[in-house]
């Protein structure tokens, strides 16, 4: 398995909607296709900022390019992302991992 992990930052006062539309659009997009195992998500408050995290978990990097596309390691950003005021990191995390739990829970 692969988990594939996304960082962005939103204004804080923000981050209640920006949360809401990422579940609407980041996470169904990409837990409605075939090979994901799930998708987490941690936000992170820092000054007047909130650090978002989305991790999704694959079966297959081949799993991973039918979402992603070829150039698997950019970000996928949605038009209406400005609205959120979203700084968006461009590329993403890959790493292999052995389990679909959490990567945000700590034991």
């Amino acid at each position: 398995m692969i988990t594939r992990t996304w960082h962005g930052i939103v204004p804080l006062h923000k981050k209640t909607a920006f949360l809401k539309y990422l579940d609407q659009t980041g996470i169904n997009d990409t837990t409605s296709l075939p090979g994901n195992c799930g998708a987490y998500v941690k936000a992170v408050d820092q000054n007047e900022f909130s650090h978002v995290f989305l991790c999704t978990v694959w079966e297959t990097l081949e799993d991973i390019i039918s979402y992603a596309g070829k150039q698997y390691s950019i970000a996928v950003t949605y038009p209406e992302d400005d609205q959120y005021g979203l700084i968006s990191d461009p590329i993403v995390i890959h790493q292999e991992v052995t389990s679909t739990n959490n990567p945000f829970e700590y034991e």
